[in-house]
This record gives structure tokens, C-alpha cells and sequence, in this order.
């Protein structure tokens, strides 16, 4: 009789076996990560409405760095600013890198950031010539920018120092010379560039333009001299007629001492000094050899002036008055300044003494009067009613000199 037919022990699950419960493993995981995924949607996933915002923030597509990096806010950029600035790094690379992030800023035309990028790049003290002759030459170019004319100099004047022969900083240092009015200096500068490239055009035309404004600034140097020396001459003329007419100046005040060292005008033996008054009109010499003043007429009852800026020394007090007081000026209410009873006088400098002159005397006559004391090249007169209260009063306690 035959033995039943029994069932195969299959034992341990082969290797395709293997292969596809891992397989079916994995789909299941997948599945449920699917699941998991759509269930929770990713926390770092760009939105809709500020995805622009949001990459900005991700260095590689950053349009502009921030001017100041916060490691809590950007913490990426916190980290990649620690790898470029690690102080481990040669200090040949790490200049470099300075270097380059002040061209950086040069281009966005951020210049004061420029010139501190370039200077913590020669703070590092590398020990290539060539490379500390670009920083300095491109933090000129900075300071150039700002206005900082000197600091730019100095700095182009140090490249050459580390390397003569950098024609970048030659054009530089040309144009803060003549940025500076420094004409031959710039031409010098040009010259130097141009015998190691004769045709760089920025320095023939830093050269030419140089050489016509030091030709114009000589020009009118010599202008000035001969209008300095033709307004001596016409001064030195002015005092020999004052001092030929007795006339008395007011002494000039002490000056400090580094005043008088510039002060170069002549003076007269009375002490006079200059011929132009705090109103800028001045006492001048005709082709005839006549004198006019500009002078101030006072009516101390009411406060009032008159100024005549040209009183020919010929001429009488009383022309002035029937020109003057043809009409009554708006401040005579009571219409009593009329010439036929105007007084003269004029102060001595204590003012307690008042000395009378006739209106029908000419200044010239006035001025040589041996009392008679001019002061800041400007006569002064007063000027009051004969017999007024007014005039009664104010003489009152002077001692007056009248007319014999």
C-alpha cells in the first residue's frame, strides 16, 4: 500500500522571496509617507502670494546682500559670512575677499562701504605688494566718490610706493591734483603714466586740461598783481593830495599781528589807512587833481541822515541844501529845515566840543579846518535849525566854537 503524498517543508523563503516582501515593504512605506505628506503639507514650501519674498532670503538668489547680516534672521548667509571672513585663511585670501566684496559695493555705488571693505583688507597685512597696491588704489577710487580728495591722494601716493609702475593709480593721483588746482602736479603725474603708456587717453586729457587752467590761473595772477599795483599807485596819489591839503586822518586801530603782516597799504604820517568806508564808497582823485569824499550829513533832532556818497571838495555845503531841501523831506513836519536857516557844525572827538562852520564854505575849506579830524575816510557833519529849541538844548553844556 502506498504512503500518502505529503506536503513539501519549504523552510526559509528563498532569495526571490526575499526580494519581493522588501519590495512590497517599501511601496507600503511610500504609501504611507504619501499619505502622511498629503495629510501635512511641507513647512518650508514657498506661498503663493510672498514666494518672491521668501527666495530673496535664500543666498544664491539674493539680488542685494543686507547692509548688516542678523544670524537669527539669516541664519544661511550668518554661516556662509563665517566661511569667507574665517581669520584661519591666509591673510593673502582673506584681503582678496575684502577686496572683492568692496568692488561689489563699488558697483552698487555704495562707496563709504567700499572704503571699509578695502581697509579691512590692508588691515590684514598681506605680504603681496601687487594686491595691497590694488586696495589702496580702489579704496582712492572710493574716496574719490565722497569728496575726499586728500584721503584719495594719499592713498594713490601709497600704491606707488608698493608699485611705481600701476598706471591705474598714476590717473588717479593726476585727477585729485587737478580736482585739488594742483595744475603742475597733475601735469607731473601725467607725464609719469604717459611714459609708460603714451597713449592713455585719460591722461592726455588730464594733462591738457591741466596745462590750460594753470595757463589761466597764471593769466590772472598777473591781472591781479597789475591791478594791485595801478590800485597803489592810485592810493599812494590819493594820500600825497590828502597830506598836500593839511587834511587830518583818524589813526588806524591796532591790528592784530598777523593782520598787519598782509596789510601792505601805504599810510600817511597822520596814521591814515586805506581810502574805502564801512559803506564801500570811496574818496577819489580826479584827472585834475581834485578830491571828492563820501560824507554824512546828521539831524540829530530827528535821527536822521543824509549820505553823499561823491562831495567834490569844491563844493559849498549850501548847493547840497538847496538841492535837499528844495522840497521838505517827509520827517520835517514842521517845515523849518529850509537852507536859509540851517547851522553847521561838526564835533571834535571828545564830542564836548562843537565847532561852527558857514554853510557857504566848501568842504575842502571843512576838512582843513585845524580841528577838524576825518574818521574812517568819511566826513561827518551836523546839520540844525538856528534858534530852534532843538538846537538850543543840544549845544547846552558843549563848549561851542562859532564863526567870528
Amino acid at each position: 500500500m502506498e504512503a500518502p503524498p505529503q506536503t513539501p517543508d519549504r523552510g526559509e523563503p528563498g532569495p526571490r522571496e526575499q526580494a519581493q516582501q522588501q519590495q512590497q515593504e517599501e511601496e507600503d512605506a511610500m504609501d504611507a509617507f504619501l499619505d502622511k505628506f498629503r495629510s501635512q503639507p511641507y513647512r518650508g514650501r514657498l506661498h503663493e502670494d510672498t514666494w518672491e519674498q521668501e527666495l530673496d532670503k535664500i543666498p544664491m538668489f539674493m539680488k542685494k546682500a543686507p547692509s548688516e547680516i542678523n544670524p537669527q534672521e539669516n541664519p544661511e548667509l550668518a554661516c556662509l559670512q563665517s566661511l569667507i571672513f574665517d581669520d584661519e585663511r591666509p591673510p593673502e585670501e582673506q584681503a582678496r575677499t575684502y577686496k572683492d566684496e568692496g568692488n561689489d559695493y563699488f558697483k552698487d555705488k555704495d562707496y563709504k562701504r567700499a572704503v571699509a571693505s578695502y581697509t579691512e583688507g590692508l588691515k590684514k597685512k598681506c605680504s603681496e605688494p601687487g594686491l595691497n597696491a590694488v586696495l589702496l588704489t580702489n579704496r582712492a577710487a572710493a574716496h574719490f566718490h565722497l569728496g575726499n580728495l586728500r584721503s584719495a591722494l594719499n592713498d594713490v601716493t601709497a600704491a606707488r610706493k608698493l608699485k611705481p609702475d600701476h598706471l591705474k593709480a598714476i590717473i588717479r593721483g593726476a585727477i585729485c591734483h587737478l580736482e585739488l588746482k594742483n595744475f603742475s602736479e597733475a601735469m607731473s603725474w601725467c607725464d609719469e603714466g604717459l611714459r609708460l603708456d603714451s597713449k592713455e587717453k585719460k591722461l592726455l586729457d588730464t594733462r591738457a586740461k591741466a596745462d590750460k587752467l594753470k595757463r589761466a590761473e597764471q593769466r590772472d595772477i598777473r591781472k591781479a598783481k597789475m591791478s594791485q599795483r595801478k590800485a597803489e599807485a592810485q592810493k599812494e596819489a590819493l594820500l600825497r593830495a590828502i597830506q598836500a591839503r593839511n587834511i587830518r586822518l583818524e589813526p588806524r586801530a591796532p591790528r592784530k599781528e598777523e593782520e598787519e603782516e598782509d596789510e601792505e597799504e601805504p599810510t600817511t604820517p597822520q596814521g591814515g589807512l586805506g581810502s574805502e568806508n564801512a559803506i564801500g564808497a570811496k574818496v577819489s582823485l580826479d584827472e585834475g587833481g581834485r578830491l571828492s569824499w563820501p560824507t554824512l550829513l546828521l539831524y540829530p533832532e530827528y535821527g536822521q541822515t543824509d549820505f553823499i556818497s561823491a562831495f567834490h571838495e569844491d563844493s559849498r555845503f549850501m548847493d547840497h541844501f538847496m538841492v535837499m531841501f528844495e522840497e521838505p523831506p517827509p520827517w520835517d513836519l514842521e517845515r523849518k529845515y529850509r537852507p536859509a536857516h540851517l547851522e553847521l557844525y561838526f564835533e571834535e572827538e571828545a564830542q564836548q566840543e562843537v565847532h561852527q562852520l558857514g554853510p557857504e564854505s566848501t568842504l575842502l575849506q571843512a576838512l582843513q579846518h585845524p580841528r577838524y579830524l576825518v574818521k574812517a575816510w568819511t566826513p561827518a557833519f551836523l546839520v540844525l535849525v538856528k534858534e530852534s529849541p532843538f538846537s538850543k538844548s543840544f549845544l547846552r553844556g558843549r563848549k561851542v566854537h562859532r564863526l567870528k
